[in-house]
């Protein structure tokens, strides 16, 4: 979905949404776009079609896609949700094979036909046919460890070959008819007998290796996220050399028969293509941001600097030129990161939550400070004035971190997804709800402020006292102004990419100057409101 600026910029100050008298603007608001977008939402599998079309797919995006490699340009294959795509193989037939790894289903298509479910296996992640086609291969990763033999059909159950492997990655046939792949949590390329699970180290010491292939001729290469190294293995010795250094938080490749290989990278949103022969580089595309899901803004003697979690790096924004850098890169090497999906800007640091904890960085240096843990699972979580930390927990619990100490504000909240404080208050988005609740940071006492919206995914408060919201279902920022009334301050917003359950991404924040800044989830982009 692309969107005209013009068409962005249309403004409905003065219309009547039927809940609560509006107040018209003093003048209008206006929506332009700071950081340009880009396909994809993180992109993962990769892999050449025999018909040499390249083919890639997104776990997050939940989409499988076609790419130009002269081009860059990509096309939507298949969409939310069946497009899930970890990793992708192609097979005899026309036969397409790829894994959605969250939903635990390898799905299959021949030509355009209709898509199938071919096996429900929790996790399956790595999947590849052997040499001549006739066999299917598949193996479980993180929320799984172990290797499958499918049948292509699909009229026969799988058959376990091996468990507990080590993250057995994206994996590929060798000339002896073994499966080689890289172990993920332990650094080592190893090869599997399919037939009896016989397993050997090849290499070790690789770091955190993702992905490993052959080129024609069965020359073995294998990538390390963490560094961002493409390496060439010797299987006789096991000896790994540099061919190029990439930027980390790589995912997959494929190598065609030219030897040409192209290379995913999480963070980088972008496919790069690499000349194993003449070891050149070219990057056929990327994206300023991956997969932007929230954003905070603070100001500094420089201006306002949006903070984003793009749920494979942490990034921060020039508010004034929409220059990019990175902070942090998950799977980076020293990482601290998880898949951010939450960011918050106090007076002196920025606060990401990870897990059970939130990670704060200096807002000066951008660089890492601490960690503050104790909580459950943080959805969203705020540095206040003091200091002290404020979380609000998946569970639906308003928790106040102060030292050592951990204080229930509220519980029953039910599902959060946003949260921003003004105030002694606190002022939570609930999608599901379709509802903003303030809850008074003193007496954990809690109010409706808005109720009726559409999907409010996330909300901050502006300096006036104004609550902003970006309605996700209804694609628009609303303002609720503290006297009163609300008002749609900017409509046909490109965000609401994911739904459902809840909304996966899109973002809203106010600067200091009253300008607002939203993520769009759709476009990867993000768009600056000010009048």
């Amino acid at each position: 979905m692309r969107i005209a600026a013009a068409a962005l910029a249309l403004l409905l100050s003065a219309c009547a949404t039927g809940r609560g008298a509006e107040r018209a603007p003093d003048r209008p608001w206006t929506v332009t776009r700071l950081v340009p977008g880009s396909a994809f939402h993180g992109v993962h599998g990769i892999r050449l079609a025999p018909d040499g079309k390249l083919y890639a797919g997104s776990v997050v995006g939940q989409s499988l896609y076609r790419i130009d490699p002269e081009t860059g340009s990509a096309s939507l294959v298949v969409g939310p949700p069946q497009g899930q795509a970890d990793d992708i193989a192609f097979g005899p037939g026309g036969q397409m094979v790829w894994t959605a790894i969250s939903q635990g289903i390898v799905y299959s298509r021949i030509g355009e036909g209709p898509i199938t479910e071919l096996a429900k296996i929790p996790s399956i992640n790595s999947i590849a046919f052997s040499r001549d086609g006739k066999r299917l291969f598949a193996a479980q990763v993180f929320g799984g460890d172990d290797l499958w033999e499918l049948d292509p059909a699909g009229a026969k159950p799988p058959r376990k070959i091996k468990e507990k492997l080590g993250g057995f990655n994206s994996f590929w046939p060798g000339p002896d008819g073994w499966l080689y792949g890289p172990l993920w949590f332990k650094g080592q390329v190893v090869r599997i007998n399919p037939d009896t699970g016989e397993l050997r180290v090849v290499a070790q010491g690789v770091g955190v290796p993702a992905s490993v292939k052959f080129d024609s001729r069965d020359n073995l290469y294998v990538i390390d996220t963490a560094t961002g190294q493409f390496l060439r293995v010797d299987r006789e010795t096991g000896q790994v050399s540099l061919v190029v250094q990439l930027q980390p938080s790589l995912d997959n490749f494929t190598i065609g028969p030219n030897d040409h290989a192209f290379v995913t990278n999480m963070a980088d949103n972008g496919v790069q293509e690499i000349d194993l022969r003449g070891q050149r580089i070219r990057q056929v595309m990327r994206g300023a941001l991956a997969n932007p899901t929230d954003i905070a803004v603070g100001s500094g003697p420089g201006g306002e600097t949006i903070y984003v979690a793009d749920t494979f790096a942490f990034r921060a924004v020039d508010a004034k030129t929409g220059a990019v850098r990175d902070l942090e890169r998950a799977h980076a090497a020293g990482s601290r990161l998880t898949y951010p999906s939450a960011v918050g800007a106090g007076a002196r640091h920025v606060v990401v939550p990870s897990g059970a904890s939130v990670l704060l960085y200096d807002r000066t240096t951008g660089g890492y400070a601490r960690t503050v843990g104790g909580f459950g699972a943080v959805a969203d979580a705020v540095e206040l004035a003091d200091g002290d930390i404020l979380a609000i927990e998946r569970s639906g619990r308003l928790v106040r971190a102060r030292g050592e100490t951990r204080t229930v504000v509220a519980e029953g909240l039910g599902a959060v997804t946003s949260l921003a404080v003004r105030e002694g208050a606190a002022y939570l988005a609930q999608p599901m709800a379709g509802q903003v609740t303030r809850v008074d940071l003193g007496s954990g006492a809690k109010t409706a402020l808005a109720t009726g919206l559409n999907m409010p995914r996330a909300l901050d408060v502006a300096p006036d006292g104004a609550v902003v919201v970006l309605e996700v279902g209804a694609k628009q920022v609303t303002r609720i102004d503290p006297r009163g009334g609300r008002s749609v301050i900017a409509a046909n917003l490109p965000v609401g990419w994911i739904t459902k359950p809840i909304p996966m991404g899109g973002g809203v924040a106010v600067g200091p100057s009253g300008v607002v800044y939203v993520s769009s989830d759709v476009e990867n982009a993000i768009y600056r409101i000010s009048r």
